[in-house]
């Protein structure tokens, strides 16, 4: 049962809370410094249960929706807007910000699949779930919608863009979705489950293709955007991407680089010249075999980021509340707390046509 350590604190009674695809990267043992005995999940809501003395925005009794990432709000990033990289929460760390449940590289702060949680810098994070809003959409405003959208953003699309996302999961699904956001002619998802790809193309209105009926992806996204690759990439895989053997033997098998980098490789060289890729996918330190001389020759941008979701919430709870975004749909899945090792299982395995799952602890409201 954790306990308030300090005046900015509140302790939160867990709702709902989701198994997201980064965790897997936990999982299978891709991040450093997860120790034994730490509790994972970075995206839940929950009941406030006690605050401390300090807390002035939430009240026992508040319904809340927790951003993944721990934000001091007064840093000069948190000024920025870069809540994803906030320099006061984590102390284990010069590059990545504090997140629920991820390591203690990332703070080594204990997650929300759990009954309760510690919430830090209550007054910052939390935010109040409008009455209006069915709690598993508000679950899935912690990570999924902003990360996607953020990907889109960062990837600067313009009108009559054409778009190639890489993975079709929630995130990469949520992404597609997004792009259309921003006016693109043509937005193409790539993955190598059929279930997947035909779920993203129902939900995101998408352009689908599974890498495996392609002997070369990259060649194949060059022929259908006339030999100039695509405008934008957006790479939603991170670390465990599939496709490339010396990829997959070298980052997942020895672990010589951070996992397999074969989807940013793909986007690099998939891009057009002087166009945008945009990285959401996870990687951890400490190097990736990608492709520099490409991005120098090619003149390509890179973007990429933890998603800041605190500056996103206000935009993103618009667009679910006029019914421009869905998030729940996403949620194929909904497994008692209890069960979580079995929920992993299939998340993991591509089980039972798996795209998102939600844990529901018992205590839940």
């Amino acid at each position: 049962m954790p306990e308030i350590q300090h005046p900015e604190d509140a302790i939160v009674r867990v709702t709902r809370t989701c198994i997201c695809g980064s965790d897997l990267h936990l999982y299978h043992g891709m991040v450093p410094d997860t120790r034994v005995g730490s509790t994972f999940g970075h995206e839940f809501t929950g009941v406030v249960e006690e605050v401390g003395s300090l807390v002035q925005n939430l009240k026992v009794g508040d319904h809340v929706l927790v951003p993944f990432n721990i934000a001091c709000g007064r840093c000069n990033f948190c000024k920025q807007g870069l809540y994803g990289n906030c320099h006061e929460a984590n102390t284990m760390s010069t590059a990545v910000g504090s997140i629920f449940g991820y390591s203690h590289t990332a703070g080594g702060f204990d997650g929300g699949q759990a009954e309760y949680v510690r919430v830090p810098y209550a007054d910052v994070g939390p935010t109040v779930i409008p009455k209006d809003m069915d709690p598993e959409d508000a679950v899935m405003l912690t990570d999924v919608v902003p990360t996607g959208y953020q990907a889109a953003e960062m990837a600067g699309i313009k009108k009559g863009d054409t778009v190639v996302v890489f993975g079709a999961g929630p995130i990469g699904i949520m992404a597609a979705r997004c792009a259309w956001f921003f006016g693109p002619a043509r937005v193409i998802i790539i993955d190598q489950l059929d279930y997947r790809l035909e779920f993203a193309q129902n939900y995101a209105k998408c352009e689908a293709y599974n890498f495996k009926d392609y002997e070369d992806p990259v060649l194949f996204i060059k022929k259908i955007t006339d030999w100039y690759g695509a405008d934008v990439c957006i790479d939603a895989v991170g670390c465990e991407a599939d496709g490339n053997p010396l990829q997959t033997f070298t980052g997942r098998t020895l672990m010589m680089q951070a996992g397999s980098a074969t989807a940013l490789q793909w986007a690099i060289n998939s891009v057009k010249k002087g166009g945008i890729v945009s990285i959401v996918g996870v990687y951890g330190p400490p190097f990736n075999m990608i492709p520099a001389g490409n991005i120098l020759n090619k003149g390509i941008t890179i973007r990429a980021n933890q998603a800041s979701v605190k500056r996103l919430l206000p935009k993103l709870i618009e667009h679910v509340q006029a019914g421009r975004l869905n998030p729940k749909d996403l949620i194929t899945h909904r497994v008692p707390l209890e069960e979580a090792a079995d929920a992993y299982r299939l998340f993991s395995s591509k089980l039972d046509n798996c795209i998102k799952t939600v844990l529901i602890p018992s205590t839940k409201s």
